[in-house]
């Protein structure tokens, strides 16, 4: 049986905040899968750090999560002052290598998609059926519903008890959201994926493959959404502040 223990991928703390190190996130996640281990998966970036700092509840979720991967330039980045060429990884990323792995004939993976609004969701999902015709999904549910609805969601949740379950309600909702709803479903895989559905529908474009390598994919969502300036404030602030901690701070390199 596989090592499926934390320790197996060690972290890093940014600004307090841990990040698992590599570059094998999802073969981790399957193989706990198969073990009948839950994963909870939080892909952060600078913006989430720097929330985190202001929400307790928020930073916990991140230090308990069972793995944290390197979603944004800025986490790239302080890793990189520290020592360690670690590539990003997003959680769209993360989303579509699931969904391919849950195609395969073999896998028997159903998926759970919920979030969005009612027309993003619904597109996305006819999208991936359309790209992966064994794509088995256990239900849709945007993310505009009442008490009543929520339970009824939840319900199908203990019911169909899908593989793979994307929440995509933008942070930290989707972070309390998983953590609350976890147990319903210990044995899944539990990934926020914030505006994927939006990218998969076709209602937003993600930047081109050139961008993104370059670690300039922040430029490209402020070009298409300039409403997110005040957001970006963060990016700077967290640069500061991790650059403070390479200099003055000591590293904190743990294995669990």
């Amino acid at each position: 049986m596989p090592d499926c223990s934390s320790a197996s991928l060690p972290k890093f703390q940014i600004l307090g905040q841990p990040v698992n190190l590599g570059d094998d996130y999802v073969p981790w996640s399957i193989d706990r899968l198969k073990s009948g281990i839950g994963t909870h998966i939080v892909t952060m970036n600078a913006e989430i750090v720097m929330q985190a700092k202001q929400n307790p509840e928020l930073a916990q979720i991140i230090q308990q999560a069972d793995l944290v991967t390197p979603d944004g330039s800025g986490i790239v980045m302080a890793l990189r002052w520290h020592g360690f060429d670690q590539n990003r990884y997003a959680g769209i990323e993360i989303g579509e290598e699931l969904l391919r792995l849950a195609n395969l004939p073999e896998s028997n993976y159903s998926v759970f998609f919920y979030g969005g609004k009612p027309q993003v969701v619904d597109k996305a999902v006819k999208k991936w059926q359309q790209e992966l015709p064994n794509l088995q999904v256990a239900g849709i549910q945007h993310g505009y519903i009442n008490t009543e609805e929520q339970a009824k969601l939840e319900h199908q949740l203990l019911v169909t008890q899908p593989k793979i379950i994307l929440v995509a309600m933008g942070v930290p909702r989707q972070e309390i959201w998983i953590r609350d709803h976890f147990h319903l479903c210990p044995q899944s895989i539990w990934v926020g994926v914030g505006g994927s559905f939006d990218v998969w529908s076709g209602e937003k474009k993600r930047a081109p493959q050139w961008m993104r390598h370059l670690n300039l994919e922040w430029c490209y969502r402020l070009a298409q959404e300039p409403s997110r300036w005040r957001r970006m404030l963060a990016l700077p602030q967290f640069a500061l502040l991790a650059l403070n901690e390479r200099i003055w701070g000591q590293d904190k390199l743990v294995s669990n």
